[in-house]
C-alpha cells in the first residue's frame, strides 16, 4: 500500500501540519488502521478505500479531520489520480473538494455553531490565563482571550486539559496581521497540541464571522509550525482553504 507524510495547510515543507495518508487496496481492521496511526505518531493519519475516508490519532479514531482530509485531496490531485471535484464518505457525512487555479484546495465542511457555556471547572488554572468568553461547539470547547500575544506566549497544563469533558480546547484571539489566530489542544484524543487544525477552523469560522460581520475570513494557527486556514461561511457549511507539500512518499510492507 502506498504511504505519503504531507504537511498541510502550508506551501513550506516542515510547516504547517503533517499528516500521513494511506491509500489502502482492500479492506482492512479497524485495529490495524489504529497500530498504522501509533506507528506514524502524526497528530492524524488518513486512510482511503475507494471514496471513504477515515480518520485515526495515534490513540482513538476521530469523525472530523480537516487537516488529513487537505493531505489525501492533495496526494490524490498530485499524483495524478484524480483531477477534478472529489468526493469523500465521511463519519461527518460527503466532504466535497476542489482544487482552486493557484494551487490552493478548498474543503467544503459543516459549519459547527458555538453555543455560550459557563467556564468549566479547572479551565482557567489549567490555561494558565482568564478567559474573556467560553463557547461549546459540540466537539470542542472554544476559549477567546485578550489578545494575540496571550495565544501565542500560552503554556497550558496539558494533563488537566485531558480531564476536561471536550474532544479539545481551542483558544482564540482577534489577530493582528490576519482576522483571528488560534492554538488547538486535544490531549484526550492523544494530541497535546495539533499544528494547524482544520476542523477546529469549522466553529471558528462561524465565531469570527459573527464577530467581524464578514464570511471570508483568514485566521493563522499559532503553533510552534504555524500555518493558514482561509474560510468563508456559507450558511450551515465552512469553505476551508489551503496549500499543501508532500515530504514524503513509499510503500507500507504489512
Amino acid at each position: 500500500m502506498r504511504l505519503f507524510t504531507v504537511d498541510a495547510f502550508t506551501s513550506t515543507a516542515f510547516q504547517g501540519n503533517p499528516a500521513a495518508v494511506c491509500l489502502l487496496e482492500t479492506p482492512v481492521t479497524d485495529s490495524w488502521m489504529q497500530s498504522v496511526a501509533a506507528e506514524m505518531n502524526l497528530s492524524e493519519t488518513a486512510f482511503l478505500l475507494g471514496d471513504s475516508l477515515r480518520w485515526f490519532t495515534p490513540a482513538v479514531e476521530v469523525t472530523l479531520c480537516g487537516h488529513a482530509t487537505l493531505a489525501t485531496a492533495h496526494v490524490l490531485y498530485s499524483t495524478g489520480a484524480a483531477t477534478g471535484q472529489l468526493e469523500f464518505k465521511t463519519a461527518s457525512g460527503t466532504l466535497t473538494v476542489n482544487r482552486l487555479g493557484d494551487g490552493m484546495i478548498t474543503m467544503d465542511f459543516p459549519a459547527k455553531e458555538v453555543t455560550p457555556a459557563p467556564v468549566p471547572g479547572g479551565l482557567e488554572k489549567a490555561l494558565g490565563v482568564t478567559p474573556v468568553q467560553v463557547g461549546n461547539s459540540h466537539l470542542d470547547l472554544l476559549v477567546e482571550v485578550d489578545s494575540e500575544e496571550t495565544v501565542r506566549t500560552l503554556s497550558p497544563d496539558i494533563t488537566a486539559l485531558a480531564a476536561l469533558d471536550a474532544r479539545g480546547v481551542i483558544v482564540t484571539a482577534r489577530g493582528t496581521d490576519t482576522d483571528f489566530v488560534s492554538r488547538f489542544f486535544a490531549p484526550k484524543v492523544g494530541v497535546p497540541e495539533d499544528p494547524v487544525t482544520g476542523s477546529a477552523h469549522c466553529a471558528l469560522s462561524p465565531y469570527w464571522s459573527a464577530r467581524l460581520g464578514r464570511a471570508s475570513l483568514v485566521g493563522a494557527q499559532l503553533s510552534r509550525r504555524g500555518g493558514l486556514v482561509r474560510v468563508t461561511l456559507d450558511g450551515d457549511r465552512v469553505h476551508l482553504a489551503g496549500r499543501a507539500v508532500t515530504v514524503l512518499s513509499g510503500t507500507l510492507h504489512v
